[in-house]
């Protein structure tokens, strides 16, 4: 099986704005992180706040001072090695904080299953159709981090409103959510990557986010950027949801 050209027209897409600007720029070529702006269009200049759940390298958080350039942003990443180019990144940028940690429900220590593609990598382990579907992503060791629930963070004054939850956790995306449930109500938005098919052992599937959420009062606004395979089948997308507790969304 092999991706279709979605993945390639993404990524030329992304660097066509990044080109257009000195700051995307400036951290592609001093710090070689591409931001990820093909999230621009869920980023608006009214977000305070912006929690990054699965920071990586720092991509989405570079799309959040791009297009939210007013929120203060909030992350998190449990691997050393990106969390180390995340700070390079942001290293004069007080509006940036960086928790070298991943979000769960339990608080503690954990392992996670380090992808030779490094924002591959999940606390659960990859599975053979990731590897399959994405060459260059199996599993080349496993490390020790430090988990808990975003409460043991942050505390509930420091998400203004509105406030946006990003998750890219590799199909820990419904853990994840549990380990934020008790701040969950700050948001007026939740952003999340889901997947189709299982791409991680014993991952929740979109359907499972999607329930989990409308029992809690968020309603799903849009899908943005799906992938497909060849043959045209969803692999995975990334969706957001409203707090329909909080009004009407105005990110469309």
């Amino acid at each position: 099986m092999k991706i279709n050209f979605s993945l390639l027209l993404l990524r030329l897409e992304k660097i066509m704005h990044v080109i257009l600007s000195p700051r995307l720029l400036k951290a592609l070529y001093a710090h070689r992180v591409l931001a990820g702006t093909e999230h621009r269009s869920i980023l608006k200049t009214h977000l305070v706040t912006v929690v990054d759940v699965g920071a990586n390298r720092g991509q989405f958080a570079l799309a959040a001072r791009k297009w939210a350039n007013k929120a203060t942003i909030i992350s998190f990443e449990p691997l050393a090695d990106p969390a180390d180019r995340f700070r390079k990144v942001f290293q004069n940028d007080p509006g940036v904080t960086l928790f070298q940690a991943a979000v769960g429900p339990r608080a503690g220590e954990t392992t996670i299953h380090v992808s030779a593609a490094d924002d591959a990598s999940s606390l659960l382990p990859i599975g053979p159709l990731q590897e399959q579907l994405f060459p260059g992503t199996n599993e080349i060791r496993a490390e020790a981090i430090r988990i808990g629930p975003l409460s043991d963070f942050i505390d509930h004054e420091a998400i203004v409103s509105p406030a946006m939850l990003k998750l890219d956790v590799q199909g820990y995306e419904l853990e994840a959510l549990r380990g934020c449930e008790e701040l969950l109500g700050r948001f007026s938005y939740v952003y999340v990557e889901c997947s189709f098919v299982e791409l991680y052992v014993g991952q929740a599937m979109v359907d499972d986010v999607i329930v989990w959420l409308h029992e809690r009062g968020w309603v799903l606004s849009g899908v943005y950027n799906v992938i497909k395979e060849h043959r045209g089948r969803s692999i995975q997308s990334d969706f957001l949801f409203r707090n329909s507790y909080l009004g009407q969304s105005t990110v469309t």
